[in-house]
């Protein structure tokens, strides 16, 4: 399954369109990470705990969308849009959201 941010692909055509798929992924960061996170911020820095809990959570909704994809006949997600939100009383949790349009191509 190939996903593109871009509305068609070059070299390819599109034959069909089979909705819009999405994928979701809530995913709560543990007190330690939370820690550590807190640590960057007052010292500076990059947040490895929380990038790599993005990464994770970006490549779930990707792979969930493509699932639903393939599911209605498609080889292909067009128009991918990602999304990213915090959830929770405090915050500690994230909320990754990946859709496009799902297209069979030849």
């Amino acid at each position: 399954m190939i996903s593109v941010t871009t509305p068609t692909f070059e070299g390819h055509t599109i034959r069909e369109y089979r909705g819009i798929v999405f994928g979701e992924v809530i995913q709560g960061v543990d007190a330690i990470k939370d820690f550590a996170a807190g640590l960057t911020n007052f010292f500076g820095g990059r947040s490895n705990s929380y990038e790599g809990e993005l990464l994770r959570a970006r490549e779930e909704a990707l792979a969930e969308m493509e699932q639903r994809a393939q599911a209605l006949g498609a080889n292909a997600v067009v128009g991918v849009d990602i999304d990213y939100e915090t959830l929770g009383a405090n915050g500690s949790m994230i909320m990754v959201t990946a859709s496009g349009t799902a297209v069979v191509v030849a």
